[in-house]
């Protein structure tokens, strides 16, 4: 089974570590208070995005969240031809005439995020994007990111291959 971590013939890895995962979102979060862009709801792009969309919500005080599921990725440097939105869907009706904030853990094509971008701007909501990492590449810029790179990104969440049923 593939991890997003079980890069062994890259070279040139990021790793971000938890201690730097926290360090990461409260800077992120501080620049996007800081825009004086104020959410009413905090939307993450599941998978990747739920860990730094719950830190961001607790470190700007915003309580109302969601995840909007989308796959792309299937290893690494392997993708889908196009993501691809996944049910269960998030309930579009609250969205409408509101501030939201999707927060992924990386923007790299930006295919991703552009799509959820349309998505719920489409429902009418107005919509920033903030990320941990963004990738010089991508198509689609995020409103808020803390890095750039270029090098494949272990996460302290995907560091470690899943766990299976001791013996």
């Amino acid at each position: 089974m593939a991890f997003h971590a079980d890069s062994t013939e890259l070279d040139n890895k990021e790793i971000l570590t938890w201690e730097g995962f926290g360090t990461a979102t409260r800077e992120l979060a501080q620049q996007i208070v800081d825009s004086e862009f104020v959410p009413d709801i905090i939307i993450a792009v599941a998978r990747g995005g739920l860990l730094p969309a719950g830190s961001l919500s607790y470190a700007m005080g915003v309580k109302l969240s969601d995840a909007v599921n989308v796959e792309f990725y299937t290893d690494v440097h392997e993708t889908l031809p196009d993501p691809v939105l996944l049910a269960p869907m998030l309930d579009t009706e609250s969205i409408s005439d509101k501030k939201v904030l999707v927060v992924d853990d990386v923007v790299d094509s930006g295919r991703t995020l552009a799509l959820v971008l349309e998505l719920l701007r489409g429902y009418g909501a107005e919509c920033r994007s903030a990320v941990i990492y963004e990738k010089p590449r991508s198509e689609v810029h995020p409103d808020f990111s803390w890095k750039s790179t270029d090098e494949w990104i272990v996460f302290p969440w995907s560091a470690q291959e899943p766990v299976t049923r001791s013996s």
